[in-house]
Order: structure tokens, then C-alpha cells, then sequence
């Protein structure tokens, strides 16, 4: 007998269910419930970062800026150090952790409704979680991080911490095709919204001075990756195909183990839980991952 083939999927559909899976976690850092949660722990609210830092890096534990920025990468150190470690003088990690459930979970019921229970959400959630359960975490922080968290019951949390696992997964990959490329923090922003991933207003939430972006946009000119003016060459263009096409491959190893049925079911499946989302307008149009623009 042949050797059967393994699945390999598409670097297409590896971004496409990233796409899919993006904004059901992401709604944690805009959704008035986690607002109110991360005001009850203690947190400033006038501005999402005490926050978002604390929600994204519990997972972690109570470790100083130094790892945060390492495994954030595009933040500004000096950024990451104005929240970090304060954060977990607010509240402890596991009091997070235990918020930001509370805070998904009272957004989804609200959005939904009866729908948390619907066996569609139910199927979702289980296809989720056999990708998330597949992801390989070596060399992944963030993945690693929110993997070994104990799994929530409801299905509407299951899918909300697979998605995050998931995304996290990508992420890490993508550090490392930033850094296989050459591209440190800031040079990552700048050769990307010279692609026109989004505008260079939007990158400016990272924290980087203007001196710091300039510099970053010498250093890239002077390897011919953008103009003088910061719009990408073709070799900067080729450059950042690289490193997403790079990210796709790392990211596929959880749709390979899910195959082509079950990405397929997932993709039919989620698709009422993402509209919904996208639907409640939280979501900013323009963001620094460039989600809807590679």
C-alpha cells in the first residue's frame, strides 16, 4: 500500500481562517463588558492600554516588561514598561485571567443571545479546540501560554479561548519570519504600512518617537526596501510577501491536524458567530495587523 498523503492546506485558507478567527477574540480588548471588568480590577480605563497589556500578557504570569516586549515585539519597549510590570500590582494574572473569561462571556451572551448554545456554536467550538489542541507551542510564548490554561465549559468560551490560542500560534510564527527577515520591532511596522497594510497614523499606537520611525526608515532605505519617503520598493514589497507567505506555512500545522473537512465545517460554522461580530462595529476598520488588507 501507498503512503497516504498528508494534508497540507493552502496558505489561502490558513489566512482565511485567521481572518475568521481574529475578531471573535479581539473583541476582548474594545467590548464595553471588559471595559467595565478591567475597571472593577482596578485598571485606568480613560485609555485601552493598562488594560490590553494586562489582558494579552496574564497569561504569562507576573513577568516584567522585558519578556512582554520580547513576545509583543512591535511595541515600543519604553511603551511596554509604562504598563508593565504596574499591571500586576493592580491585580494579580489569575484575577485577570478569571475577569477576562467574565468579560467575554457576558459580550457573547449579549450579542447572541440563546444562539451560546445553538448546536452550531456547539460544533464550532469542538473544531476550534481540536485545531487549538493540534498547535505546536515550542518556540511560541504567547501559544504556549494560553494553551496550558484549563479549557472553559461553554462553548461560546471554548471558541473564544481556541480562536485565541490559535491566533497567538500565528503570532509567535510570525516573530519568527519577521526576525528569519531581518526586520526588528519598529522595522516590522515600517515596511509594513509601506505596503500599505494600513496608514502610518495607525502604527503610531506601538509607541515608537519619530526619531525612532525615521531611523527604522533609514536603516530599511538604505537596504532598498522603501523610498525616502517610506513607500515600499518591489523589493520591499517582495520582501514583506515573504514573511507573510513564511507566517502562513508556520501557522498551517493546526489546519493540517484539522483537515480540509474540518476547516471547511469550522469556516460554515463560525461564519454567523463572525458576522455578529463584525456587525457590532467595536472592531477599528484600521489595524496594525493589516486583517482584510493581505
Amino acid at each position: 500500500m501507498g503512503v497516504v498523503p498528508v494534508f497540507q492546506p493552502e496558505p489561502a485558507r490558513v489566512r482565511q481562517m485567521w481572518h475568521l478567527l481574529e475578531p471573535l477574540h479581539a473583541v476582548l480588548y474594545y467590548a464595553p463588558e471588559a471595559v467595565g471588568e478591567a475597571a472593577a480590577l482596578g485598571y485606568a480605563t480613560d485609555e485601552r492600554w493598562p488594560a490590553y497589556f494586562a489582558w494579552r500578557a496574564a497569561p504569562l504570569g507576573p513577568v516584567d516588561a522585558g519578556p512582554v516586549a520580547a513576545a509583543f515585539y512591535s511595541f515600543s519597549p519604553a511603551m511596554v514598561r509604562r504598563y508593565v510590570p504596574a499591571a500586576w500590582r493592580t491585580a494579580a494574572p489569575g484575577d485577570v485571567l478569571a475577569a477576562r473569561l467574565r468579560a467575554v462571556d457576558r459580550f457573547y451572551r449579549r450579542l447572541l443571545g440563546d444562539a451560546v448554545a445553538a448546536e452550531e456554536l456547539v460544533e464550532a467550538a469542538a473544531l476550534a479546540r481540536r485545531a487549538a489542541e493540534a498547535a505546536e507551542s515550542a518556540g511560541r510564548p504567547l501559544a504556549a501560554a494560553n494553551a496550558v490554561l484549563d479549557w472553559p465549559e461553554e462553548p461560546h468560551l471554548v471558541l473564544w479561548q481556541a480562536a485565541t490560542v490559535l491566533r497567538e500560534h500565528r503570532g509567535d510564527g510570525h516573530l519568527a519570519a519577521l526576525l528569519t527577515e531581518g526586520l526588528d520591532p519598529v522595522e516590522a511596522l515600517v515596511s509594513f504600512a509601506a505596503v500599505g497594510a494600513a496608514p502610518v497614523t495607525t502604527f503610531a499606537s506601538r509607541g515608537w518617537s519619530e526619531a525612532e520611525w525615521a531611523a527604522a526608515r533609514d536603516r530599511l532605505a538604505a537596504r532598498g526596501l522603501v523610498t525616502a519617503d517610506g513607500q515600499a520598493t518591489d523589493a520591499g514589497r517582495a520582501l514583506r510577501d515573504d514573511v507573510e507567505r513564511r507566517t502562513d506555512r508556520l501557522a498551517a500545522g493546526p489546519w493540517a491536524a484539522l483537515g480540509d473537512k474540518g476547516m471547511t465545517e469550522l469556516a460554515e460554522r463560525v461564519g454567523g458567530t463572525w458576522v455578529a461580530v463584525l456587525g457590532t462595529g467595536l472592531l477599528p476598520r484600521e489595524n496594525t495587523l493589516g486583517v482584510g488588507k493581505v
